[in-house]
C-alpha cells in the first residue's frame, strides 16, 4: 500500500475522532452552563420568596451578588445576566408545558447554548417560544440563524396557513412536512438579498441575487430543499422555455419549480407554471417520486384571480408573495387573532 495513502487514511480516522470529541465537549459545556444558570435563577427566586419580594430589595441583592460573583469568577455575572437567569428559571418552571431547559435533539444530537436561550426568553408567547426551541434543535440553528428566523416572524408566517390544531402542532412538534402546503410561507422574506423595497431591479437581478445567497435562500425555503438547476430548459415543439429555479424536496420526495415575478401576478403566469409542472411530472420525475410542486414568488397577487385560474382541487401550484425587508410582526399577530375570532 502507498505510504502516503495509508498516512492520509490514518489522519482522516484521527481527525474524525477528534472532531467527535470536540463536539462532545461543546455539548457537555452547553449542558453544564445552561443547567448552572437555571439553578442560579432558581436560587435567586427562592431567596426572593422568603418574604423579601420588594422590588428595591431585589435590585440591591442582584447588585451585590453581581459584584461578588464577578470578583470571584470573572465576566458573565452582570446584573442584567443575573436577571436573565431569574427569568429563564421562571419561564421554564411556571410553564408546565415547557420542555426541559436542557434538551437534546434526537435528529442532530445537539443542545442549545445559553446564548440561544437568551434569544428564546425574550419571546413572550410560550407557544411561539416552544416552536423556535424545537426548530433550533432539530435544524441545528446557530444563534444568528435563530435570531433571523424570529426577526422574520417564521412562526406567524407558518401559522397563517393553519387552523387552530395546526398552530398547536407547531408549538408541540415544530414544523412537520407531510404535504405540499406544509412547506409554504406567505410572504417569503428575502431581506438577506439587500434589495431595498423601492429599488429598481429586474427578475434576472432577483434571480442572480438569490443564486449569490443560495445558502440563505435554502434556509428561507425551509426543511429538505436541495438545489437542482437555474434556468432549467424545457423544449416543446422546438420551442425553448426556462424555469427560473428548480429544487428537490427530500421530505416530500418531489421537484419544486420556482418562478420569480417582480410585478403583479397574472393568469398567464399561473398557466405558464402549470406547463412547467406538467413537464416535470411527465419527463423529469422518476416513477417513485411524488407530483411536482410549482411556486410563483411575486410582489403582488390577487387571491381571487389565483382561485379562479387554478383547479378547485389544486394541490400542486401556489402563488406566494415575497418581501425584501423585514416584516411587521404585529401585523401578522393581528391577522392570526382575527382568523381565530372568525373560526
Amino acid at each position: 500500500m502507498n505510504v502516503e495513502l495509508k498516512n492520509n487514511d490514518l489522519f482522516l480516522k484521527i481527525a474524525e475522532l477528534l472532531q467527535t470529541a470536540r463536539q462532545t465537549v461543546v455539548r457537555a459545556v452547553n449542558q453544564t452552563m445552561v443547567y448552572t444558570y437555571y439553578e442560579i435563577g432558581r436560587m435567586i427566586v427562592e431567596d426572593e420568596q422568603k418574604g423579601k419580594e420588594r422590588a428595591e430589595y431585589g435590585k440591591q441583592v442582584l447588585k451585590e451578588l453581581s459584584k461578588k460573583l464577578t470578583i470571584e469568577f470573572g465576566k458573565g455575572f452582570s446584573v442584567q445576566n443575573l436577571e436573565n437567569m431569574r427569568k429563564f428559571y421562571l419561564l421554564y418552571t411556571l410553564d408546565t408545558n415547557s420542555q426541559s431547559p436542557i434538551r437534546i435533539s434526537e435528529s442532530t444530537n445537539t443542545t442549545l447554548s445559553w446564548t440561544h436561550y437568551l434569544v428564546l426568553i425574550r419571546i413572550e408567547n410560550k407557544d411561539e417560544r416552544r416552536f423556535y426551541e424545537i426548530e433550533a434543535l432539530n435544524n441545528n440553528w446557530s444563534v444568528r440563524e435563530l435570531q433571523r428566523q424570529c426577526d422574520t416572524s417564521l412562526y406567524e408566517r407558518l401559522a397563517l396557513s393553519r387552523d387552530k390544531q395546526g398552530i398547536k402542532q407547531l408549538a408541540e412538534q415544530g414544523q412537520i412536512i407531510e404535504k405540499p402546503t406544509d412547506i409554504l410561507k406567505d410572504p417569503y422574506i428575502l431581506e438577506f438579498l439587500n434589495l431595498p423595497e423601492k429599488h429598481q431591479y429586474s427578475e434576472s437581478d432577483l434571480e442572480a441575487a438569490i443564486i449569490d445567497k443560495l445558502e440563505h435562500f435554502l434556509l428561507e425555503l425551509g426543511k429538505g430543499f436541495t438545489f437542482v438547476a437555474r434556468q432549467f430548459r424545457m423544449t416543446i415543439d422546438e420551442k425553448h422555455f426556462r424555469a427560473d429555479l428548480v429544487f428537490f424536496n427530500r421530505l416530500l420526495k418531489c421537484f419544486v419549480v420556482i418562478d420569480l415575478k417582480i410585478g403583479e401576478l397574472s393568469h398567464q403566469d399561473l398557466g405558464q407554471m402549470q406547463m412547467y409542472v406538467n413537464y416535470h411530472d411527465r419527463f423529469v420525475k422518476l416513477p417513485d417520486e411524488n407530483k411536482t410542486i410549482g411556486i410563483i414568488l411575486c410582489k403582488q397577487k390577487s387571491d381571487v384571480l389565483v382561485e379562479i385560474t387554478l383547479p378547485e382541487n389544486n394541490d400542486q401550484i401556489f402563488a406566494r408573495q415575497y418581501q425584501t425587508v423585514l416584516p411587521d410582526k404585529q401585523m401578522f399577530i393581528n391577522v392570526i387573532n382575527e382568523s381565530e375570532i372568525l373560526i
